[in-house]
Parts: C-alpha cells; structure tokens; sequence
C-alpha cells in the first residue's frame, strides 16, 4: 500500500498584498500599546474597587496610555500614507483622468443622441403609416 506524502502545512495564496514594513512596525507597536493601555484600565478598576491608595496614580497613567495608544494608531494611518505616497501608488495625473471622464461624457452624450434620433425617427415613420 502506497502512502501520499501530505504536508499539514498548505500555502493558500492571499488575496490581499503584505503591508510594508515600516507601515506593519507600525500596526504592531500600536496593537501593543493598545494591549498595555487595556490590561491597564482592567488593572486601575480592580484597584478602584478596592480602595486601593493607587488607584488615583493608575488613572492618571492609564489615561497617559490612551493618549499614547490613540497617537500611535494615527501614526499607522500617516505612516500608511507616507508609503504609499513616496513608494506605493501608480497612478495618473489627475488631468489625464479629467480628459478620461471628458472622452466617456461625450460618448454617452452621442449615444444619448442617437437613441433620440433614432426615436423621432420611428415616430415619424409611424405618423406617416398611420396618416396623422
């Protein structure tokens, strides 16, 4: 009896490109932030419902780590911009894409016509058959 060699491991391909690098640094140091600002948070409520003497200092730092936490998740978005504006993005100008759209205008424009002709057209010939 023959066995097939199966591997567990499959690579499916992504749909979505990899984030660049500096773009994912980013993303990951923000994903922490956000972790140290929650486990901070649980931390200060717990010692708030204790009465705890350092309850008052905890909230002033969790506080401090939201901040943080929200300036490092606009640094993503920046970060993500900046890439993509120095690096990532192929695009054309923008009065190459305003003559686009002015080509695209003036053939829907013609068809419009036409279809209005080409319907005055069949009512004419229809006044005429019917003699009106």
């Amino acid at each position: 009896m023959e066995y097939e060699s199966y591997s567990v491991w499959q690579e499916d391909p992504v749909g979505t490109p990899r984030l660049p690098d500096p773009v994912r640094a980013a993303a990951v140091r923000a994903l922490l932030i956000g972790a140290v600002a929650l486990v901070e948070a649980v931390i200060e409520m717990l010692l708030a419902a204790g009465d705890s003497w350092l309850s008052a200092p905890m909230l002033l730092f969790t506080v401090l780590t939201c901040v943080v936490a929200t300036w490092s998740v606009l640094d993503v978005w920046v970060t993500r911009q900046v890439w993509n504006q120095r690096n990532g993005v192929v695009s054309s100008p923008s009065s190459a894409a305003r003559a686009l759209r002015r080509e695209r205008r003036r053939a829907r424009r013609a068809a419009r016509q036409g279809a209005r002709e080409q319907a005055s057209r069949r009512r004419r010939q229809v006044a005429r058959t019917h003699g009106v």
